[in-house]
């Protein structure tokens, strides 16, 4: 197996999700302190964008919870 398989597999597994879930959250930290700065600067256009940005964040969180909730699933159905 290449390592590009490997690493394709990982992505998939829990710890893969596990992992994607945790990076993600450490991106609400350079959000939050982008939506402070801006508020601070009363700049609207660093505003929407930190809001854009919080945004895709939740987007990406919602996404790999419920990939966790279908591996989980298979989990019970598979045993």
């Amino acid at each position: 197996m290449s390592k590009f398989a490997k690493a394709k597999d990982f992505k998939k597994s829990k710890t893969g999700v596990y992992m994607s879930l945790t990076s993600t959250l450490f991106g609400v930290i350079g959000v939050a302190k982008q939506m402070k700065q801006a508020r601070f600067e009363e700049d609207r256009l660093r505003q929407l964008d930190a809001a854009v940005s919080a945004a895709a964040i939740a987007t990406g969180v919602a996404l790999l919870v419920r990939e966790l909730r279908r591996m989980n699933d298979d989990d019970i159905l598979a045993g």
